[in-house]
């Protein structure tokens, strides 16, 4: 037969077929000898997907039916000069300089001067491969996207460099995909907006910039713990500086530092620094670090700053959706999480110190998030995945790290940059193995009580020994750490007790017991308020931040209402101090129209005049307004009802004033109240 030529027109190669096993000529199929050709196929290279150069027809081609055609070279390569002995003796005196003095890993193989096989499939230089006990991670070009399913898993390292090659598309693609797809009404309303947008004109003054990059600092960055400060800090004067040089993944991270920043400031901060009312900043920065995330395609990330940027962007989002939508958010955040691998610890995958770090930080805020959002609309909290292993973030500050260090930093022992977020992953830890979330309404499950304090003591000797006992009270975050422990601990104490207490046989002593420890929880929330540096995390602790703080302020006036006669008249009056500092703390409690704060006035006003009725002391004020309220609130009522009789619920609630308002129900009973703290958390 003869040969069979491959367009051997304008300077093509005529391709002789191969010769098969079994004598027979094919086109490279079965057992045929493949002949490696020196450049890409014109239709990979066209495609711009990784061609295996197999002559007559390479593997993309013969899978998808393309036509396969090599062109010539007309430049033959350079040969390689050969390396001496000397150069060779040169090379490897210098690794060995370079491991004696720790930049250079020690497994790393001595240089031979051995040229790799010629058949040898070369791997891409900006892929890495780096596999754990269940999956595999392939970084490409500072992305990193994780594989653990049985098909991806029992691929060939090369093919799966093959697939994210593939994956790796242009920007022009890109863009003109992600515009096309607001055709459909689900990916439009999770990005947000129309495509790819600039953003040059949302780019603040390189002062004002600096002005929240330090905002950031002093009051976000402590409580969550995802960002490096030194290297940040590098990339944010410069960028600032140009915008017009930011990447999409910086641009990404500045816009979100600045929402987040904002977000975290006083209307008084707001005027006096950046010379603007707080809400319009606020509404500026929210849309840019929206379209910022579009830009950097965020649906299909793969790259560690873009999750960065997502999540510091939910921090102040959730006040921006309503609670079901944020919960979709936040598990969108989790599946990135995933997909880049931080549920896989990234010291078993052989990562970088630094990189193991940052991605063990950002997994510890990452995943909480979204449980907490789950509880908000009703779904209970489900353990992580036993083959999940990320350890917890070391106990080390910032200039312990940085990017390129060879050996993994020391832990310290005190307090850290990380002393709050540690002591509240390790309180969550604990809390997680009790079954029901501590801010649900549904009381805890044990088989006995002596469970439930063998449980709640080894909380809080670990966080005690760890991290309290470090904490200088004169500093706002430690004195912050201090108040969020402690108030957990004491709210699960409570939490247990509760199902007890609401049965009709609980003693006076178990009722007075349960009652110290509401009053400890409300004594906190308190102490917290009233320290003077405390202002700056109130973005973070409004409202009703401590753990079981509305449980503990039902009970507590729902003894004073009903159950007078089991407390002494100092400890009346010392409750009554306590529920006087929540109002004065917690303005929400006078402005909020949702079922819950109205019960909690209802509730209030009848502990008040139950425990009064033989005292003609005068009222407190807060109890004053809590009156005026209720007498402006019906005054306005009976207008409304005169104004409205002929109107459905639906268009009475239209005009502005809800009838949920005026609901009926037993204030002592704590089924009504479970009920109401649960629809509340679901309406956000």
């Amino acid at each position: 037969m003869a040969d069979i030529v491959c367009r051997s027109g304008n300077g093509l190669i005529p391709i002789a077929p191969a010769s098969t096993a079994n004598g027979a000529r094919g086109l490279g199929y079965g057992n045929a000898s493949l002949t490696p050709m020196p450049q890409a196929c014109q239709t990979c290279a066209k495609r711009k997907v990784k061609c295996d150069k197999v002559a007559p027809i390479c593997s993309r081609c013969r899978k998808g039916g393309f036509e396969c055609i090599y062109q010539t070279i007309t430049q033959p390569r350079s040969r390689k000069r050969k390396v001496t002995d000397e150069a060779l003796e040169k090379l490897a005196r210098y690794e060995r300089i370079l491991q004696e003095n720790g930049l250079l890993d020690a497994e790393t193989p001595a240089s031979t001067g051995h040229t790799p096989s010629e058949s040898a499939q070369p791997v891409h230089p900006s892929h890495q491969l780096r596999a754990s006990r269940t999956g595999k991670l392939l970084t490409v070009r500072g992305k990193s996207r994780y594989v653990d399913s049985h098909t991806w898993y029992t691929l060939p390292d090369d093919e799966i460099h093959n697939i994210s090659d593939e994956d790796e598309e242009d920007e022009v693609t890109l863009m003109s995909r992600i515009s096309t797809s607001y055709s459909d009404p689900l990916i439009g309303t999770l990005l947000g907006g129309p495509g790819h947008q600039t953003l040059t004109q949302y780019h603040p003054t390189h002062a004002n910039a600096m002005v929240m990059w330090k905002r950031y600092g002093e009051n976000v960055e402590p409580i969550c713990k995802v960002l490096h400060i030194p290297s940040t800090t590098h990339m944010v004067d410069l960028a600032s500086q140009h915008p017009e040089t930011a990447s999409k993944t910086e641009e990404c991270l500045l816009f979100a530092i600045y929402y987040v920043a904002v977000f975290s400031m006083s209307e008084e901060a707001c005027a006096n620094y950046l010379k603007s009312k707080r809400s319009a900043i606020m509404q500026q920065y929210h849309h840019a670090a929206r379209q910022a995330l579009v830009n950097a395609s965020f649906l299909r990330t793969t790259e560690f700053s873009v999750l960065q940027a997502f999540f510091l962007f939910l921090l102040p989002a959730r006040h921006s959706y309503d609670p079901h939508t944020y919960w979709i958010l936040t598990g969108i955040a989790s599946r990135i999480g995933q997909r880049i691998g931080l549920h896989q610890d990234g010291d078993k995958l052989g990562l970088p110190p630094f990189e193991v770090e940052m991605r063990r930080r950002l997994f510890c805020q990452v995943f909480p998030l979204d449980f907490r959002a789950g509880q908000s609309v009703g779904t209970e909290f489900m353990g992580l995945p036993v083959s999940w292993d990320t350890q917890p973030p070391l106990n080390i500050n910032d200039d312990q790290i940085w990017p390129g260090m060879i050996k993994p930093p020391t832990e310290q022992k005190g307090a850290t940059d990380m002393i709050f977020c540690l002591s509240r992953a390790y309180l969550g830890k604990n809390l997680s193995r009790a079954g029901n979330p501590i801010n649900g309404a549904a009381p805890w499950g044990f088989s006995d009580y002596n469970e439930a304090e063998r449980l709640i003591s080894a909380a809080e000797n670990e966080v005690e020994e760890k991290f309290i006992r470090y904490c200088d009270v004169i500093d706002p975050l430690h004195f912050l750490t201090i108040g969020l422990a402690r108030s957990g601990l004491t709210a699960m104490r409570l939490r247990v007790r509760l199902p007890r207490i609401r049965e009709p046989s609980a003693t006076d002593e178990e009722r007075k017991e349960a009652f110290h420890l509401a009053q400890k929880t409300l004594g906190i929330d308190a102490a917290v308020h009233a320290h003077s540096g405390i202002s700056r995390f109130q973005w973070h602790i409004r409202p009703f931040f401590l753990w079981g703080t509305r449980e503990a302020f039902i009970f507590i006036l729902t003894v004073l209402s009903k159950s007078r006669d089991l407390l002494t008249i100092q400890e009346t009056e010392t409750a009554w101090n306590s529920v006087a500092e929540l109002y004065k703390n917690h303005g929400e409690l006078f402005d909020g129209r949702e079922a819950l704060y109205v019960g909690l006035r209802r509730l209030t006003l009848k502990g008040w005049d139950s425990s009064q009725s033989d005292n003609v002391a005068a009222e407190p004020a807060f109890i004053r307004t809590l009156r005026h309220l209720q007498d402006k609130k019906g005054t306005r009522h009976n207008q409304f009802q005169s104004e409205t009789a002929e109107t459905s619920p639906m268009e009475a609630d239209i005009m502005g004033f809800t009838m949920s308002t005026d609901f009926e129900f037993d204030v002592d009973d704590w089924v009504s109240w479970d009920k109401i703290i649960q629809n509340h958390q679901i309406q956000g």
